[in-house]
């Protein structure tokens, strides 16, 4: 069985965490008297593991709990809907964990089967949304859970294809801008160039003025109104001079703020929780929306630009990129991202 039809028949299940939180009651009392016999296993018994990642897939505070408390964590994580986020505090996590500590625990193995579907559509919103560490975290968690798991491949494929695709969009993107700064500097550049020949044709025109001024008779024109004359001419000139400076220096500003426009690096992005509604009736869509994060990388502001279908995901859109958070800026930022919804693995 396909783990998108598989997704269907455990919905319910996951949708009210209070069910699968009395089954793991229920096997309380078994587990704890199988728990010593699982101990007591050689190690060579312990499930074979993949190849060691750059970070593990369950933190090593969470592998360091006892089986109890792992359960307890769990348990909580399901009635908070933590099922796959924040990374070191979710349900997927802890059960993982607690399947190393008792590796013959059916009611630990069905509940990673229950979380695989939902932990699918979260690695592919993250890959949509290009937040791929966020995606790699979940794919780690994926093949934690079941190494042959189908989706494995093309969901590592989509990270690797995506992380291609931004690096070479972001290279167009500098060059883009730096090609546009280069232009706003050599426009600067004749813009100084005009203004500094303007200045001496002015200069030119007055000396030749000065000249013509001495060589008229004293008589011909009273001295006061020509120095009159004189001072204003100097004012205006030095106006139009400061005006001209003023503009430059305007133009070299925005080429400056241009060229070291800020890039918003993800610190955390954690996925929208799926509508009950959409997920019952496998609706699918996305919504693009606009968010300004400030200089401390908090989302100041977000609104729906576009939803399909319209008024499905908006709400749980929202709630989730208010909760996102950014490494720092010298200036706030807005941009749109668009967060798909996806009921399939």
């Amino acid at each position: 069985m396909s783990y998108a039809r598989k997704s269907v028949v455990v919905r319910a299940r996951l949708l009210a965490p209070a069910v699968l939180l009395i089954g793991l009651a229920a096997c309380s009392g078994k587990d704890e008297t199988a728990a010593p016999a699982a101990d007591a296993k050689p190690a060579a018994a312990a499930p074979a593991t993949t190849a060691p990642a750059a970070e593990p897939a369950v933190s090593s505070k969470v592998q360091a709990m006892g089986s109890e408390e792992l359960r307890e964590a769990a348990s909580q994580a399901l009635r908070d809907n933590r099922m796959y986020a924040p990374a070191g505090d979710n349900a997927i996590e802890y059960y993982l964990a607690l399947r190393d500590k008792t590796p013959d625990d059916a009611s630990v193995k069905s509940a990673l089967t229950d979380l695989l579907p939902y932990t699918l559509i979260a690695a592919e919103q993250n890959m949509a949304r290009e937040d791929f560490e966020e995606g790699q975290r979940l794919i780690a968690l994926i093949e934690k859970v079941d190494p042959k798991a189908p989706a494995l491949p093309r969901l590592k494929q989509g990270i690797t294809r995506g992380v291609e695709v931004a690096a070479l969009r972001t290279t167009e993107e500098t060059e883009r801008v730096k090609r546009e700064a280069e232009a706003k500097t050599k426009q600067l550049a004749e813009q100084q160039k005009l203004a500094e020949q303007r200045t001496r044709e002015a200069a030119a025109a007055q000396q030749i003025a000065s000249q013509q001024a001495a060589a008229t008779p004293a008589a011909a024109a009273p001295a006061p109104a020509a120095q009159d004359a004189e001072r204003q001419a100097a004012a205006r000139r030095e106006a139009e001079q400061r005006q001209q400076q003023a503009a430059a220096q305007a133009a070299a500003a925005a080429a400056a703020r241009q060229t070291v426009a800020p890039t918003l690096r993800p610190v955390s992005t954690p996925a929208p929780r799926y509508p009950a509604d959409a997920l019952r009736s496998n609706t699918s869509g996305e919504v693009l929306v606009e968010i300004t994060v400030g200089t401390d990388g908090s989302v100041t502001s977000a609104r729906v630009l576009r939803a399909t279908p319209a008024r499905t995901f908006d709400r749980e859109a929202l709630a989730a990129v208010k909760r996102w958070r950014f490494e720092p800026v010298a200036a706030p930022v807005t941009t749109r991202r668009t967060l798909a919804f996806s009921p399939g693995g």
